[in-house]
């Protein structure tokens, strides 16, 4: 009887260092950078602008202005999660850009153009 209980232990402990280091890759995805420029519709830089980045999963929306030269950027961005993002300004809006959680870059740069 004792052999069957150190072979079922045995067993177990073999599974669950088998899965270790599946887990520890889930949760080690990492944060990503998203960064780039808004420009209007002649391409000339918007400084000003609110930069809206929302996650697809929590619902959750980040802003940031945009400065100098149209700039904007967004750091430890979770690499797990599908995201969103686009920029406002005076009325006008960009096209709403997809960040997807299968892009393995850890710096992607977006330009967004408001209409």
């Amino acid at each position: 009887m004792r052999l069957k209980h150190t072979c079922l232990t045995a067993g177990v402990v073999f599974a669950l260092l088998w899965m270790v280091p599946f887990a520890a890759e889930a949760q080690n995805l990492g944060q990503r950078a998203v960064m780039g420029a808004v420009v209007d519709a002649n391409s000339t830089p918007v400084a000003g602008a609110t930069v809206f980045l929302r996650d697809l999963k929590s619902k959750n929306i980040r802003s940031f202005t945009s400065v100098e030269h149209g700039r904007f950027r967004f750091a430890q961005v979770n690499m797990a999660e599908d995201h969103e993002l686009w920029a406002e300004k005076d009325g006008r809006k960009s096209a709403v850009k997809s960040i997807s959680s299968w892009d393995a870059r850890k710096e992607i740069e977006v330009d967004l153009k408001l209409k």
